[in-house]
């Protein structure tokens, strides 16, 4: 389970994030929405450690992110927006190393890094070197190595950017099942209609400030609004400019 409570961050004179509070529990799927610039990826960079808050607290399953943050990170399988893959390394590779780097016993890396391969459907480009990959193969690969160590609590940062229609619905099967085996699912996303299909809950951020957090059948009784593209912007004008 996610925690965040009155996380604040700061660049400059730009309040990136002011006071964002949330829940993001096990066995569901939490959706982060927002307009370019409300604060979601800074948010979720403060999740996985990159960043540290100006003020308030995050945690992983009882971990925090500052304080304890290495065990929050063993908790966590990342996918920031970009790829970030060694580009002279194979696809499998890529997955063993950040394998070793999660602590994976030697003798039981092959074997997971195959299981994931076969999972993400990559088998056609695992052993080619990761230049030159299109954007979804890059996607696809960079999910592996998040997912390599099975971890409880699983962040997406729009996991679909660049996915086909066919890697698209695989991905969001893979979504559904992590769900259902009672993981954590957090993850950022424009498509309306993704986030229809896939989340329970939503937290929507504008301005660096929570707008409404609520489950989807929530959001549109308090926005009374049926379609959730419309929710969407009436619940981002909720919060008011500097």
């Amino acid at each position: 389970m996610i925690r965040v409570h009155e996380i604040h961050k700061s660049f400059g004179v730009v309040r990136a994030v002011r006071g964002v509070s949330f829940q993001a529990p096990d066995g569901k799927i939490t959706g982060l929405l927002g307009p370019n610039g409300a604060g979601k990826s800074t948010t979720l960079r403060v999740l996985y450690t990159v960043l540290k808050p100006d003020a308030g607290t995050a945690s992983v399953d009882g971990a925090d992110v500052v304080k304890d943050g290495l065990n929050a990170r063993r908790r966590i399988g990342a996918l920031p927006h970009g790829s970030g893959l060694y580009p002279h390394l194979t696809a499998r590779e890529n997955v063993a190393y950040f394998a070793r780097l999660c602590g994976l016993d030697k003798a039981e890396i092959d074997d997971r890094v195959d299981e994931i391969v076969r999972l993400l459907e990559i088998e056609d480009f695992a052993d080619r070197r990761t230049k030159g990959f299109s954007q979804g193969q890059r996607t696809k690969v960079s999910l592996a190595r998040a997912l390599v160590h099975d971890p409880q609590n699983v962040i997406l940062d729009e996991p679909s950017n660049g996915l086909d229609v066919m890697a698209t619905r695989s991905l969001r099967n893979l979504i559904l099942k992590l769900k259902d085996a009672g993981r954590c699912v957090l993850f950022s996303s424009h498509v309306m209609q993704e986030v229809a299909a896939l989340c329970d809950d939503i937290c929507i951020i504008a301005n660096g400030q929570v707008a409404i957090d609520d489950s989807v059948d929530g959001i549109r009784n308090r926005t009374g609004c049926d379609d959730l593209e419309d929710a969407f912007v009436k619940a981002i004008h909720m919060v008011r400019p500097d």
